[in-house]
């Protein structure tokens, strides 16, 4: 008899790495970052990052958004094999697909918050540029300082410029690198708190490297680096390991 059930398709992980290495440097001052890496993150999924300083969690993160090609082993991201790509291609997929947030805000200077944030999307070639850029700042509070300049804002404030810069290409895969070192702990909260209503809202992936044991509880996994091998992998739930 004909089956009435029906095959759920297949959904891809967002991301997925598969005995990644990535050394830096030549000859004797040649250093072994990561070290066989192999994961796999589920789209919607919330990754926390954690580890020692060195353990190269950081290099992990740069590695799956493309901003660090591995020496060997293959990186699919959104669909993409990334070590296929060259450093063109790789500028066009982190535009498209994936939105970054670093310790250090990376504002240009002489450009207003929301010239700042439109500048990927102009990069894009979106016409909309400047009023995604707005509507962006409006979503994390800052409708009111769309023409200030970075040395005009407070350092939460210019974080929020940063994720909403990273927000605007409304991109499939967020991370973030220690995105609360440089602020205070209520400041810092209220930036994850963006963060990740931003994922739950939009159906992104959400990858953060934290040293921040209570962040890293937020998410849905947490991933122990120690010297370039992945340690521990279990659901946040289960307590974040020291």
């Amino acid at each position: 008899m004909p089956s009435n059930s029906q095959t759920l398709p297949i959904v891809p992980p967002a991301i997925r790495l598969d005995k990644v290495e990535l050394s830096l440097g030549s000859g004797a001052a040649r250093v072994h970052i990561l070290r066989g890496v192999s994961l796999t993150i589920d789209q919607g999924e919330a990754v926390g990052l954690i580890g020692p300083s060195g353990s190269g969690k950081s290099s992990l993160l740069m590695v799956l958004a493309g901003l660090e090609q591995a020496n060997a082993g293959t990186v699919s991201v959104a669909g993409e094999e990334l070590t296929r790509l060259d450093e063109d291609a790789l500028a066009r997929f982190r535009g498209r697909h994936v939105g970054i947030v670093f310790q250090a805000f990376h504002l240009i200077p002489t450009m207003t918050a929301i010239e700042n944030v439109a500048v990927p999307l102009e990069l894009a070639g979106r016409a909309d540029a400047f009023e995604r850029a707005a509507a962006e700042l409006t979503s994390v509070g800052l409708g009111h300082r769309l023409d200030h300049y970075p040395s005009q804002l407070s350092g939460g404030e210019q974080q929020r410029v940063a994720v909403a810069r990273a927000l605007a290409p409304e991109p499939r895969i967020l991370v973030a690198d220690e995105p609360t070192g440089n602020l205070d702990e209520a400041t810092g909260r209220q930036i994850m708190d963006l963060l990740f209503a931003a994922q739950t809202r939009r159906g992104a992936t959400l990858v953060i490297v934290t040293h921040d044991a209570a962040l890293a509880r937020r998410c849905d996994r947490t991933v122990r680096l120690r010297s370039g091998h992945i340690e521990i992998d279990q659901p946040a739930a289960s307590g974040v390991p020291a």
